[in-house]
């Protein structure tokens, strides 16, 4: 959910705006380019996200970022990304061990073919 959340451009400048400190919505609607009613429409959807939280000091709403919420999501995203640095380690090592053991990449031992084929034609 919270990725959702944050897939909009408005919504990520706004959690952006957020992590020096809490912030009214009338703060907020000065600094991104859209409308009062629309900055709470983002907050509550930031707020669904668990990415902020809200509480009331007097007649003011004031927004904060919400640190289990991004630490979670920080949880998440480091999972996905390390999974992806691992697959791209050993794609790379078994590039290397091929490029090292004189045989080509499967990729380019095809386009070779091809192109050997073509020339073969004439």
């Amino acid at each position: 959910m919270a990725l959702a959340a944050l897939a909009d451009p408005t919504r990520r400048s706004i959690l952006e705006l957020l992590r020096d400190g809490p912030v009214t919505v009338a703060e907020l609607a000065d600094k991104v380019p859209v409308s009062r009613p629309a900055v709470s429409q983002h907050l509550a959807v930031l707020r669904d996200a668990r990415l902020v939280t809200h509480e009331k000091a007097g007649t003011k709403h004031l927004y904060r970022a919400d640190p289990a919420g991004l630490e979670a999501l920080r949880r998440y995203l480091e999972g996905v990304w390390g999974g992806m640095l691992s697959q791209f380690a050993e794609a790379a090592e078994s590039e290397n061990k091929r490029t090292r053991s004189g045989k080509p990449a499967k990729s380019q031992s095809k386009r070779r073919r091809r192109h050997d084929d073509r020339g073969s034609k004439t």
